[in-house]
């Protein structure tokens, strides 16, 4: 998969927040096109490493909807080149991910990540950083609140409420399954919130997270067990 160069990654941490607010303006958290419902290739990523260790493992899966079936699966390694600084992830982990992505050969419609989208205090979460750099809709699906308010949905499956930030909406909280933790669902980039939602539950099966994070997740933590190396690349697919 081609894309062009956003920027480069030699930057201090207050170069990185310094750029993350220039790029937020760039960000587009509406509709693209067709919406959730015309996605039929959606790709999910995550990344995995050790406690203490400088070596990162991501890791990118395409699934075709509506089947859930796997398509690709690409799992990288590299070398860390940013510390990990609350706020500024997607400056550690984007580079092996688009190590990945480089390595893909089918174009996905849709992007789900595992982290924050504008639900981010700069309005630049990976998923919306992400985003910018392949110019595909992406969409942020976190386990965890970074930032902003929002009053507990119930504990029905399919429950939501909105997610606010200085009073503004940045995504919504999703329960994806009865009486289990909410996700924390924002748009990327050329998304919205309601397109996110319904990208993220066309995805939901028995699980807290969709199908395609639970894979990527997976792949990463494989990737990381098998000790790969930077520089080897795992690459399955039908």
């Amino acid at each position: 998969m081609d894309f062009a160069e956003l920027h480069g990654w030699d930057l201090t941490p207050t170069e990185a927040i310094a750029l993350q607010k220039r790029l937020a303006r760039r960000v587009r958290p509406e509709s693209a096109g067709g919406g959730a419902g015309a996605v039929r290739r959606v790709a999910a990523v995550d990344v995995s490493c050790r406690r203490g260790d400088a070596l990162l493992f991501g890791a990118v899966v395409v699934l075709e909807l509506p089947e859930m079936v796997v398509r690709e699966e690409i799992g990288v390694c590299r070398q860390e080149t940013f510390p990990y600084v609350p706020g500024l992830l997607s400056f550690r982990e984007l580079p092996v991910l688009l190590t990945a992505f480089r390595y893909l050969s089918c174009l996905p419609d849709a992007v789900l990540v595992d982290g924050q989208g504008i639900a981010h205090p700069r309005r630049l979460g990976l998923a919306s950083h992400l985003g910018l750099w392949l110019n595909l809709p992406t969409v942020g699906c976190a386990k965890s609140r970074l930032c902003g308010e929002y009053a507990e949905p119930d504990g029905r499956r399919g429950a939501r409420s909105p997610l606010l930030l200085d009073g503004q909406p940045v995504g919504a909280v999703l329960r994806s399954r009865h009486h289990v933790r909410p996700l924390f669902v924002s748009p990327g980039h050329l998304m919205d919130t309601e397109q996110a939602v319904a990208l993220v539950e066309r995805c939901l099966t028995r699980y807290r997270l969709p199908e395609p994070l639970r894979q990527a997740h997976q792949l990463a933590n494989f990737c990381r067990q098998a000790g790969l190396v930077p520089g080897q690349v795992h690459i399955s697919g039908s």
